[in-house]
């Protein structure tokens, strides 16, 4: 189970992930809408409590709207009353990798697809016990596994 200072040990020497996707900036227009570019390639976010993924909570899996790569189970995923999904721990240690983020005059951790760079959100250290992390996660950057489709 990852704890606060996994990610800040994982923020300085993110794991290898499985496989490597990458593609052009044109390549991900065409395979993503405008929002889901703006969200997952340029850093974006969406309003607060706009997906109706924040209250949903059947079994299954979420994986990256860019590449596929399953990152969180349903299990993990949890209200955090923020607006966005959220998850106590990814689907497995390199799935996720994490870059310090220092914009808007704050400091937090980034979340990122480990296969495809694809921002999802940020992690924070203010989430339920034990582990005590909350993945706040873009929801048009996931995309629902059906738990039949799980492998």
């Amino acid at each position: 189970m990852l704890k606060w200072p996994d990610i800040i040990r994982l923020s300085n020497n993110n794991p290898v992930p499985d496989k490597r996707v990458e593609k052009t900036p044109e390549e991900w227009k065409e395979i993503l809408t405008p929002e889901q570019f703006n969200i997952t390639r340029l850093k974006g976010t969406e309003r607060a409590f706009s997906s109706e993924l924040c209250s949903y909570f059947e079994p299954g899996r979420y994986a990256c709207i860019c590449c596929g790569t399953e990152l969180f189970d349903a299990e993990s995923k949890f209200e955090s009353g923020t607006g966005w999904p959220s998850f106590t721990q990814p689907i497995k240690e390199n799935a996720v990798a994490y870059h310090k983020d220092t914009s808007f005059g704050m400091q937090r951790i980034e979340a990122l697809c480990n296969t495809c760079d694809a921002h999802l959100g940020h992690v924070f250290q203010d989430g339920p016990r034990p582990g005590g992390l909350r993945y706040c996660i873009n929801a048009l950057s996931l995309e629902k596994v059906i738990v039949d489709e799980v492998k």
